[in-house]
């Protein structure tokens, strides 16, 4: 089968990432599929017209419900959405972006959708044939409207309350594996029955082996001849304002003044250069926070790695691709205490989740001074990726969704 993909893929953002290794899960069974940005596409009329050159495309997929989703209303094959946390978080507000998506929605044969906690089977609800896939991460909804097209999309977030505005416009079965979901489904959802399943992202990491970590915190700008004593906390994210690197920056800054072997420094690509220009003026005014250029994947790894623990800001979260992998890498993790983040994060279990600079600042001293606490949230860390985010099994369900679009 011919499948296009689209994506926006500015590189060395966790969307680039999944979308790659989702491609990658498609291609080893078998199938040809093509990756393209979505930023290639002014409307959904360019992507039809992609569709009727030949060798034509038989089915398509596309991360972001808007961003891509809308560019496949008129692809005339069935496809499926992977849903970021920016279809839910912040392009709902927007009344257009909501009437696209629910737009899309309304065309789905079946939806899955995913948050945390849940385990169960993916359904193919035209045939009523059940596709395992048993494990911890993200659940799914189904929804037979259309028998054309074949939708699924996979909500990488735990609040259910964000689902509400689809799942009461298109969903007929979801099956839940976890009372609570359940109930909260049942109270909040307009829908007869639901289907409810888990698909979590799968990790990979890879460390550059020849990454110099004094030349890096040489490029930041840090200047110690203290570097084996060094703290670095690491956020990382892609530059633009969801991410709120700079929610920390003044309580950090005063931390450093009392221990200059703190630091922070901040890591990730170019998405708002407008907001870019402000992160950049706001780190020279303050002292122990640093602003470091973007890495290739192996070298972000690499430099996660020796690290003190990974930091995330965010005002919200789909799911995080770097808490994920820090976890994998053996980091210790600090997160903003959001609910896409609380999905992921066990509280003093997996990671420590924060909800202000102050408690940031609070938990991260005790962090130091508690090794076993380090150990305990490593160890546990790195369980959780190697139980509930493994590439084998997501694999397997990606592979075995991309068949119901046959």
């Amino acid at each position: 089968m011919r499948v296009l993909f689209l994506a926006c893929l500015s590189p060395k953002t966790g969307n680039c990432t999944t979308a790659e290794r989702i491609r990658n899960h498609i291609v080893a069974a078998g199938h040809t599929c093509v990756l393209c940005d979505t930023r290639e596409f002014n409307s959904a009329s360019d992507v039809s017209s992609l569709m009727t050159q030949e060798p034509r495309f038989e089915a398509a997929l596309a991360i972001h419900l808007f961003k891509g989703g809308r560019l496949l209303l008129d692809a005339g094959v069935p496809f499926g959405v992977v849903f970021g946390g920016t279809d839910v978080n912040e392009d709902v507000k927007d009344e257009h972006k909501r009437a696209v998506m629910e737009e899309v929605l309304r065309k789905a044969r079946f939806l899955a959708s995913a948050t945390a906690l849940m385990s169960g089977k993916v359904w193919n609800c035209s045939e009523m044939k059940a596709v395992e896939c048993s494990y911890r991460g993200v659940p799914h909804y189904h929804n037979p409207v259309n028998a054309e097209i074949g939708l699924f999309a996979f909500f990488y977030m735990l609040n259910v309350s964000t689902h509400l505005l689809y799942l009461s416009l298109t969903c007929r079965f979801a099956v839940a594996f976890t009372d609570a979901l359940k109930e909260q489904a049942q109270a909040l959802l307009v829908c007869e029955s639901k289907k409810i399943c888990v698909q979590p992202q799968g990790i990979e990491t890879k460390v550059a082996l020849h990454f110099s970590w004094s030349d890096f915190l040489h490029s930041t700008g840090v200047r110690t001849k203290q570097v084996d004593n060094l703290h670095v906390f690491l956020l990382v994210c892609g530059l633009r304002r969801v991410k709120d690197p700079l929610y920390l920056l003044e309580a950090f800054a005063e931390w450093h003044s009392q221990n200059p072997l703190v630091v922070l420094i901040i890591i990730g690509p170019v998405i708002d250069p407008v907001f870019t220009a402000e992160v950049e003026e706001s780190v020279k005014r303050s002292v122990g926070v640093f602003l470091a250029a973007e890495l290739c994947q192996e070298e972000l790894h690499a430099a996660m790695q020796k690290s003190f623990a990974l930091v995330n800001s965010s005002l919200s979260e789909g799911m995080s691709a770097a808490i994920l992998e820090a976890m994998e890498l053996g980091l210790p993790v600090l997160a903003r205490d959001v609910p896409g983040n609380a999905a992921i994060v066990e509280h003093k279990v997996t990671g420590l989740l924060y909800s202000s600079p102050q408690e940031f600042v609070s938990m991260s001293r005790k962090l130091l001074d508690d090794s076993e606490l380090q150990e305990r949230l490593v160890r546990n860390g790195k369980n959780y990726i190697a139980t509930c985010h493994n590439t084998v099994k997501e694999r397997i369900t990606y592979q075995k969704l991309v068949e119901t679009l046959h």
